[in-house]
């Protein structure tokens, strides 16, 4: 598996990105859909990575720096031929591995709140987030749910 920074004009991952976009629009409420577009994962404040094995897209999945020593998860989505074989995890433990590097030591992460996501809230809590109150600028609201993971001693 091998990762790449960036690479915003392949077409395979605008076609997932693209994907990503449009069905979590289509299952949350418009205040509580938080999903960054192509142009709002460019920012300076984020990297992206997309995973690859050979020349198939695995998925793919960013960083937003926060504060210092606090990060949080974007758009994390996994193509569909790699779905439900484990691919979520590390495509969550390379996010992990490359916030160490930039010496994140905490990571957040919002999600949605709703059954649609529940699949979503348990793969994270199997890389250990946890449960935790609104970050950043985010408000407490019935449709997100807010997810935190210390990474100092991870």
């Amino acid at each position: 598996m091998k990762s790449i920074e960036g690479n915003f004009s392949n077409s395979k991952v605008d076609e997932l990105l693209k994907k990503h976009f449009i069905e979590l629009r289509s299952v949350s409420p418009a205040d509580s859909c938080h999903v960054l577009d192509i142009d709002g994962l460019k920012v300076s404040s984020i990297k992206f990575w997309s995973l690859w094995d050979n020349d198939k897209l695995i998925g793919c999945g960013a960083l937003k720096f926060l504060e210092e020593g606090h990060g949080e998860l974007k758009s994390i989505r996994v193509a569909e031929s790699f779905r439900n074989k484990g691919y979520g995890i590390k495509v969550i433990q390379h996010l992990i591995l490359e916030a160490k590097k930039l010496n994140i030591k905490k990571i957040s992460l919002e999600t949605g709140a709703g059954k649609f996501f529940l699949p979503a809230r348990k793969l994270f809590e199997k890389c250990g987030f946890e449960n935790c109150k609104p970050f950043d600028k985010y408000k407490e609201n019935p449709d997100s749910c807010y997810m935190c993971l210390q990474i100092s001693h991870f």
